[in-house]
């Protein structure tokens, strides 16, 4: 009986052309936008590799992309590109996306891609949503004159008189889409709903505008009762925390 070989894994680069065209453009059908963050990521990433391992990138082999190669190369965004570790997370997640991609392709290299998806993303304080007050809204889209000069001059000047805290925001098409959001939210619009809305591809994105507002937190804790059990303070052995306090 004829043995049946194997197929032979797609090279690297074609692993790479395929991750474009078939997934991320076919199926996914990201905007240009997207894929030419990918693919920005994609090309600091193999130009950086390519020197560390001497190797040209269509010579590369996906159990190259170790653990520590993945690591020098976030070190190198941040440290000698001056990326903000938001931005690092960003090329970082490109990566994986293509390491993903690439495992279910190439099987044989599933470990070392399972490696080097156990990189993390670095934690880092997300800011906090910008949104402008009903009232600072409404002076914002006011009545201006008829002329287009009026209606610059009302833009950045008359709305500022009513409301002097625009004065020290920064007021986009972001923020008005920021603030047309919240305003939902404050609304009472469920959360699917304000999702479909911004265009979110998974509601928890949307939970962050509860983060940003304070006064939503407040009512929630307002709404709960103080405990009546006395809580106990956890002691910890001894060499534990001779331990924790070495660190």
């Amino acid at each position: 009986m004829r043995k049946t070989l194997a197929p032979k894994p797609p090279s690297f680069a074609a692993l790479v052309q395929q991750f474009f065209t078939e997934y991320l453009v076919a199926q996914r059908a990201l905007s240009p936008r997207t894929v030419a963050c990918y693919r920005d990521a994609l090309l600091l990433f193999l130009d950086f590799a390519s020197r560390q391992l001497n190797k040209i990138p269509t010579t590369m082999r996906l159990a190259d992309i170790q653990p520590d190669l993945i690591l020098a190369f976030l070190d190198h965004l941040e440290q000698d590109r001056k990326n903000s570790v938001r931005r690092r997370n960003l090329r970082l997640t490109a990566l994986r996306a293509f390491l993903k991609f690439a495992g279910r392709r190439d099987v044989a290299s599933l470990h070392d891609v399972e490696r080097a998806l156990a990189v993390p993303m670095k934690r880092f304080e997300r800011p906090m949503l910008n949104y402008l007050t009903r009232a600072a809204m409404v002076a914002v889209l006011g009545q201006p004159g008829e002329s287009w000069s009026s209606q610059r001059e009302h833009l950045l000047l008359t709305a500022s008189v009513e409301q002097p805290s625009l004065l020290k925001k920064r007021v986009s098409p972001h923020i008005l889409r920021h603030t047309t959001a919240m305003h939902l939210l404050q609304a009472g619009v469920p959360f699917n709903v304000i999702a479909l809305w911004l265009g979110h591809e998974s509601p928890m994105t949307t939970h962050r505008y509860v983060d940003a507002d304070l006064a939503m937190k407040e009512k929630a804790l307002g709404r709960l009762e103080a405990p009546d059990a006395r809580i106990r303070r956890y002691q910890a052995p001894g060499a534990l925390i001779r331990f924790l306090r070495t660190l």
